[in-house]
């Protein structure tokens, strides 16, 4: 495993991160395709003893089973001060006024609700999981960088949301001196590539780790366009994210894993590793396999000819994952 520099931070982590949204109650939250605590420990052992140090999960993930699925596992299969554990806040927790959102009272509420869940003292990176557009930024910045100062979180980073937005919220931050941004986990794939226009500019700009999200598609870029699964069938949120336009994109992975001999999610995968300004991907992982394609993918190296025959497909999109 390789590890570089958190953006402009001094924190290490692993060139991928483990995404915790497949490890949680199916019964509980949005998700019924998720993996019971049985079946993901496994999964969390085998990918920290790949190297992977780097665990990111929410609050929200089957109503905060999967954070409790991850704090025991780190418990039981790490030293605490080995792994990078992030969460997030903003979503819908409880019914009723302020079960959700990014005022001050939801985030002093929810970090505590988290580190309860997870077991533990701190989190290493706390992010906010969308933007709040009923809360003013200066609220939210302050409480966040109280929380910092409380020893309740190491870091803070955001997700989705315009560029515009996380400008001002960096500005903001430093015109205060409160605690900076030092993270974006935003959506960025094969099949969708918008950040590239400003986002992540302004993130190399701004020295800002880049995390993104979905690396493959949510799967589509890791089997034949038609190919059916389970969580694609349910996943009403994924099937908005992409057009029957990706086919071609999709298809276009597939000749080249071919030609390559190797899975198509390596092909995804050393893509999104070797693009400029990406930090570590988060990839989700229900099977042995995911972890050890995502580990052998660094090791593939793609020529600059394949690089422009897999992105030459694309077609711009209407903004996906945060609207």
């Amino acid at each position: 495993m390789e590890y570089v520099k958190f953006g402009s931070t001094g924190l290490e982590v692993s060139k991928l991160c483990l995404g915790c949204m497949t490890f949680g109650d199916s019964a509980r939250g949005n998700h019924t395709w998720t993996l019971s605590e049985d079946d993901s420990r496994p999964l969390i052992k085998q990918a920290l003893e790949l190297g992977i140090n780097f665990l990111d999960t929410a609050n929200v993930y089957s109503d905060g089973t999967s954070e409790e699925i991850v704090g025991r596992a780190v418990r039981d299969f790490a030293r605490r001060e080995d792994v990078v554990v992030a969460t997030k806040v903003f979503n819908r927790m409880r019914p009723g006024p302020n079960g959700a959102g990014l005022s001050r009272k939801a985030i002093f509420a929810e970090i505590d609700a988290s580190l309860t869940r997870l077991g533990m003292d701190y989190v290493d990176l706390y992010q906010i999981h969308r933007w709040d557009p009923e809360t003013p930024i200066e609220e939210t910045l302050e409480a966040l960088h109280d929380v910092v100062k409380a020893g309740k979180a190491r870091y803070i980073g955001a997700s989705s949301m315009p560029a515009w937005r996380f400008a001002k919220a960096i500005y903001t931050a430093r015109l205060n001196g409160w605690t900076q941004f030092v993270s974006m986990q935003n959506h960025l794939n094969l099949l969708y590539r918008e950040e590239e226009r400003e986002m992540l500019p302004l993130c190399a700009d701004q020295g800002v780790a880049v995390i993104p999200w979905s690396p493959l598609a949510r799967g589509r870029l890791a089997r034949a366009w038609d190919e059916a699964t389970y969580r694609a069938e349910t996943d009403e949120y994924g099937k908005s994210l992409y057009v029957e336009a990706d086919r071609e994109i999709v298809d276009a992975v597939g000749k080249l894993a071919e030609r390559r001999g190797v899975p198509r999610a390596q092909i995804a995968l050393a893509w999104m590793i070797q693009k400029k300004g990406v930090t570590a991907p988060i990839v989700g992982a229900s099977k042995p396999n995911h972890l050890t394609d995502a580990v052998a993918a660094m090791a593939v190296k793609l020529s600059e000819e394949e690089i422009e025959a897999l992105e030459a497909p694309y077609k711009p999109h209407h903004v996906a994952g945060f609207v």
